[in-house]
């Protein structure tokens, strides 16, 4: 596999190539117009596992849930897990995908011990901290730029159960929703909010935040100790058509997101297995019909914890002033980043919400969202953009010409590219 994966790169027969893992990014990260499109969906083998210490390598396309219903019944969970296991490990590698635990443990790169990168010269370079490590930290969250991952070593988490012990706490405005996170996150492995976008005045940010830890087996009732890892498959539904655009009209969310408020009073203990606490969404098959034909784009920013709240204000203000609905808002708390080139994570806080697409007005709209990002510090996630340009990107992530010096060493026909790449300039025009 991997000769002839070289034999393509080095072939000249289509312009340029990017990898595809599952396709679940937002934007174009994964197309390439004009261009070659990689597979990954028959490299999926799992090469090797070592039960005493939960470290496993296995080829890119392994998918997380592969990885869930392979280790979960041994005892393993994915250290970091992002809002959806329909995606590979090249994928959360490329991304640095990050989870609900980014302010204990990091993001995916944390568990990351050594990734195997095919060159467009058809060299397979072994990466990590210590070997090629320009490589290895250009690699994780450079967007599948710096060439096609092969396979990678990492490490899972120990767990004794396949639930959480979960608390939940409404917060009346975006002030309680922080001081929340900032007093208690410690005691928490997992943290998260989901945030009224909608909601302004005095109710402005207001949130349900839930919490959790691992649960131990003494911790579950009866009835789940005699098999307390088990993975379960959900019967999932189904959003058969795309739905009509008023579905989503602010009157309709803003209903929805009343009931929502007032069916998450604040409890504690709640025994909760890991596929609705961190997949919600995995369980409804075409989801994404909710939003129409013309679907929806997702908007992720970050900000540093000085600007934090004076950030989120804003863009929480832009959106309500506006009357844009966004079905789904996530707030979290960022720890701390790592040496990634790209990797989105730094302290602070994210906030992340889908917008149904209405044509060049939402364009405008991301473009006044990106200069409120910009003037408090912040930046947008890669993995989820599709409407960043060059100029801002490179104001958003100020390694970016270091990124491009790497890429150019590897690959200096840019032989590996994107639409994403070309578009936010992470690849040069040849």
């Amino acid at each position: 596999k991997r000769r002839e994966l070289g034999e393509i790169l080095a072939s000249g027969g289509v312009r340029d190539y990017i990898s595809r893992g599952l396709g679940r990014s937002y934007g174009d990260a994964a197309l390439n117009q004009g261009g070659g499109v990689i597979l990954h969906e028959r490299l999926n083998r799992f090469v090797a596992f070592d039960p005493s210490n939960g470290a496993v390598e296995c080829e890119a396309g392994v998918t997380f849930t592969d990885l869930l219903e392979v280790f979960v019944p041994r005892g393993f969970f994915p250290a970091v897990t992002p809002g959806t296991k329909y995606l590979t490990v090249g994928g959360a590698i490329a991304a640095d995908v990050h989870g609900k635990n980014h302010h204990r443990d990091g993001s995916f790169a944390s568990f990351v011990d050594e990734v195997r990168l095919l060159t467009p010269a058809g060299q397979t370079l072994t990466c990590s901290r210590t070997q090629h490590p320009e490589v290895f930290w250009a690699t994780v969250g450079g967007m599948g730029l710096t060439g096609v991952i092969m396979s990678a070593r990492l490490r899972l988490a120990p767990i004794e159960t396949a639930y959480l012990r979960v608390d939940y706490r409404r917060a009346q405005d975006l002030d309680e929703a922080l001081d929340a996170f900032l007093s208690s996150d410690a005691g928490y492995r997992y943290s998260v909010a989901w945030i009224d976008c909608l909601a302004s005045g005095k109710s402005l940010g207001r949130s349900v935040l839930i919490r959790g830890n691992p649960a131990r087996r003494a911790d579950l009732p009866e009835r789940l100790r005699r098999d307390p890892l088990v993975v379960h498959r959900p019967p999932r539904k189904k959003v058969p058509f795309a739905l009509p655009p008023w579905v989503l009209r602010p009157a309709s969310v803003r209903a929805f997101n009343n009931v929502y408020y007032r069916r998450h009073p604040t409890r504690e203990g709640a025994v909760v297995h890991y596929d609705p606490f961190f997949y919600p969404l995995d369980s409804i098959l075409h989801w994404n019909r909710i939003y129409g034909n013309r679907g929806f784009v997702q908007y992720q920013a970050a900000f540093p914890p000085k600007s934090s709240r004076q950030g989120l204000i804003r863009l929480l203000e832009r959106f309500a002033a506006t009357g844009r609905a966004s079905f789904l808002a996530v707030l979290k708390s960022f720890g701390l980043g790592n040496e990634g080139l790209l990797s989105f994570p730094f302290p602070g806080h994210t906030l992340a919400l889908d917008i149904p697409y209405t044509g060049a007005d939402l364009l405008r709209f991301t473009d006044e969202l990106d200069r409120i990002v910009l003037e408090h510090g912040g930046r947008v996630y890669l993995a989820k953009d599709a409407c960043l340009n060059a100029e801002k990107c490179a104001a958003m992530y100020p390694n970016v010409p270091r990124f491009r010096e790497i890429k150019r060493q590897l690959d200096p026909q840019q032989r590996i590219a994107s639409s994403l790449g070309r578009r936010v300039g992470l690849v040069e025009r040849t």
